[in-house]
């Protein structure tokens, strides 16, 4: 008898019209019969089989078939990133393809029934819509049921940005279901009214709130609103949202500009990285405080999938760029603080894993810490054993960049902590070796020439 090796994702649940499972190590979804309907005129119309052509829906094969059940099998998406972690630009280009998705499918008769932004990740180097039932028949006159979602999750947040910076999207760590409109609203300066787009779709929509409540509610499900109509908002909103831009500077944005390497010593470096990553021969590699996938890209070519975050979200914003330009379709790129790392929230903080957890599901072959060690341990006070035991829990082999007390970015580091100084005196290469040789064995390290820096090749002892 076979044994039933099936288990729920833990973030499908909301949707009455299916849910995700893993069979054995493949995530599939299931399609309920509420929803036969629906998927079989998106099926049998050609809508799907069009957006998947286009490279707007996750692909996916129809895998079984009785009348209490639908699988399909999406294409595996080797790493989920989510709102929080996003740069400006991917930010703006889950929105606008969100929009895309959803005026197709108004042309072919139906509705994007759900909005949320985490119905969109990123997949060979750009957004993809994962929801494969987030479609309903259009229903003449009626508004866009998603509408409200799509400015909780998408427009609002992108206008904060465009005021406040990126650090605005770390709400939606808190806000699972969207910013409330009247949160945005009260966020936004006053002449943010100036902006017809921004007062109608944010400063009129919390008014409104306010003064209908729950009856608002109801009312929206009930006005009619005309195809023409529709189709004028969205085009609004995708034109305003295009346009959108950010003028936060940060310290890193033009890093290389600033390093204390000169033309030899970072070619050096880049050698040694591309001779022991090739030797490994990783089928994962990830380059975490990559700033913008400098050193990454030199193995892009030679490791199926590659991610590098940053903690600087311009840096990881023009890292997407050349991803963008370069047709990088192997390389992923997002936001990453790793003394703060995203956590599991949601249900039971299971809805959505944290960045940790989908580390050690990702598996990566090598890990790369280049000039970060000093930072963790340094700015951010952690022991040496601590940063080890971090990098530990999802790395086979780690490849980290020491800077030794003489280099100038550690000696202005130690400055900084002023009467603290004598206190980071444990700042040194025993030190380090002694904290991550509880974790990983010391393969091999090489001072890279003309720095003050060493690269070490670590293993894993698990």
């Amino acid at each position: 008898m076979k044994q039933n090796n099936t288990r729920p994702h833990q973030a499908s649940f909301r949707d009455p019209s299916g849910y995700m499972f893993y069979d054995g190590d493949v995530l599939r979804r299931a399609i309920n019969p509420i929803y036969f309907k629906q998927y079989n005129a998106l099926k049998d119309s050609g809508f799907i089989k069009t957006l998947i052509k286009n490279k707007l829906l996750i692909p996916h094969t129809q895998t079984t078939v009785s009348d209490k059940q639908i699988v399909i099998t999406p294409e595996p998406i080797a790493f989920i990133t989510n709102p929080y972690e996003w740069s400006f630009e991917q930010y703006k280009h889950a929105a606008l393809h969100t929009l895309k998705v959803h005026k197709y499918a108004l042309s072919k008769g139906f509705i994007l029934k759900d909005a949320s932004a985490y119905n969109v990740t990123f997949h060979k180097g750009s957004p993809v819509f994962i929801d494969t039932l987030s479609f309903d028949f259009y229903e003449k006159d009626t508004p866009w049921r998603a509408y409200k979602q799509f400015i909780t999750h998408f427009f609002g947040p992108l206008v904060l940005a465009s005021y406040h910076g990126t650090e605005i999207f770390k709400m939606l760590q808190t806000h699972i279901d969207g910013i409330p409109v009247k949160l945005i609203a009260s966020l936004l300066p006053g002449k943010s009214k100036l902006s017809s787009t921004i007062y109608t779709n944010i400063h009129l929509l919390a008014k409104m709130e306010r003064t209908h409540s729950e009856d608002y509610k109801a009312e929206t499900k009930i006005a009619k609103l005309s195809l023409k109509a529709q189709n004028n908002i969205i085009d609004n909103l995708f034109d305003f949202i295009k346009k959108l831009s950010i003028k936060e500077e940060t310290e890193w944005g033009n890093y290389y500009d600033k390093t204390n390497y000169n033309d030899a010593a970072f070619q050096g470096k880049k050698t040694l990285i591309e001779d022991w990553v090739t030797a490994l021969n990783p089928q994962r590699l990830i380059d975490i405080g990559g700033n913008d996938g400098t050193f990454a890209r030199t193995v892009v070519t030679k490791v199926p999938h590659v991610i590098v975050t940053d903690i600087d979200s311009n840096a990881v914003g023009y890292n997407y760029k050349q991803i963008q330009q370069n047709k990088e379709t192997n390389m992923l790129a997002f936001v990453c603080d790793v003394l703060q790392p995203a956590p599991g929230i949601g249900l039971n903080n299971l809805e959505r894993n944290s960045l940790t957890e989908r580390l050690q599901i990702y598996s990566p072959d090598v890990t790369m810490a280049l000039a970060l060690i000093h930072h963790i341990t340094l700015s951010g006070n952690v022991p040496f054993d601590r940063s080890a035991q971090f990098f530990a829990a999802f790395s086979k082999h780690l490849i980290l960049e020491f800077p030794t007390r003489e280099d100038s970015w550690v000696s202005s580091l130690l400055v900084r902590k002023r009467e603290f100084m004598n206190h980071f005196d444990f700042y040194n290469q025993e030190a380090f070796e002694t904290g991550y040789k509880q974790y990983f064995d010391i393969q091999k390290k090489e001072t890279v020439t003309g720095t003050k820096r060493v690269l070490y090749l670590l293993k894993n002892k698990v």
